[in-house]
C-alpha cells in the first residue's frame, strides 16, 4: 500500500514537471514579475519644480524604497531641454531597456520601442508604487495629467518654448508637456489618448497643474 502511494506521488510529480516544462503550470504557480514601473503616488510638492532631473529621480527612488523595491535604480520619465550650452536629455534614454512591469506584475512594455508604440499602459495598469489606481477623467479630483516634458516618441522638444517648467526647476512661470495616463481627454484625437504628449500645462505652480487635471506626478521606471 505504501509503495502504491509513493508510486502515485512520483507520477504526479513527474506530470507537474512535464507541464511546467511545456508552460502549462497554473497561473498561481508562475513567478510574479517584480515591479519596475509605477506612477509616483506623491509629487515633489512644488508643482513643476522637482529639483531638476536629479530631484525627480530621487523622488522615484525614495518611493520605490518605501515600497520595498529600492534595490533597483529608478529614473523619472522626464526630458530636459537644451539650455545654456547644455544638451537636451531625452526621457526614453533615461529608463533602461525594459521590460517593465507594474506593482501587480502586469507587463507594461517589453522594450523602449514598444513603450512608445503599442504599450499596455492604461488607467487600470498605470498603478502607483503601492499598487493603487490613479484618478483619471471623470474622477474627483482628476489627476490624469502626468508630467513628461516629452514628445510622443520620448524625445525632448526643441525651440525656445518651455515644455519642462525650466527643466523641472520652476514652480511658477513656464509650462510643461503632460500625458494622460488614463488615455482619455476631451475628444478621441491621438493627443487626448497619449500617455506622454497630450497638452501643455497652464503653468508650473501646483494650482496651475491642477487646473487641467494634474497633481504633479511622474512616471518612474527601473533601469535594471
Amino acid at each position: 500500500m505504501m509503495n502504491t502511494k509513493r508510486n502515485l506521488h512520483a507520477v504526479a510529480l513527474c506530470g507537474a514537471v512535464g507541464l511546467s516544462a511545456l508552460g502549462f503550470m497554473p497561473a498561481h504557480a508562475a513567478d510574479k514579475h517584480a515591479m519596475s514601473f509605477f506612477i509616483s503616488s506623491t509629487s515633489g510638492g512644488k508643482g513643476g519644480d522637482l529639483g531638476g532631473l536629479a530631484g525627480a529621480d530621487k523622488l522615484c527612488q525614495s518611493l520605490a524604497e518605501a515600497a520595498g523595491a529600492g534595490k533597483k535604480t529608478w529614473r523619472a520619465y522626464l526630458s530636459a531641454q537644451a539650455s545654456g550650452g547644455t544638451k537636451a536629455v531625452n526621457a526614453r534614454d533615461r529608463i533602461g531597456k525594459g521590460p517593465w512591469y507594474n506593482a501587480k506584475g502586469e507587463l507594461i512594455a517589453k522594450n523602449v520601442d514598444e513603450l512608445h508604440r503599442s504599450n499596455n499602459l492604461t488607467k487600470q495598469t498605470a498603478l502607483t508604487e503601492k499598487g493603487d489606481v490613479v484618478n483619471g477623467r471623470g474622477d474627483k479630483p482628476n489627476l490624469h495629467d502626468i508630467l513628461t516634458g516629452t514628445d510622443s516618441m520620448g524625445m525632448a522638444f526643441g525651440g525656445s518654448g518651455d515644455t519642462t517648467c525650466s527643466n523641472w526647476t520652476s514652480s511658477s512661470t513656464g509650462s510643461a508637456m503632460v500625458g494622460h495616463h488614463d488615455r482619455q481627454g476631451l475628444n478621441d484625437l491621438p493627443p487626448a489618448k497619449s500617455w506622454v504628449q497630450s497638452h501643455a500645462s497652464r503653468g508650473c505652480s501646483p494650482e496651475a497643474l491642477a487646473a487641467t487635471g494634474g497633481g504633479g506626478f511622474v512616471y518612474c521606471f527601473a533601469t535594471r
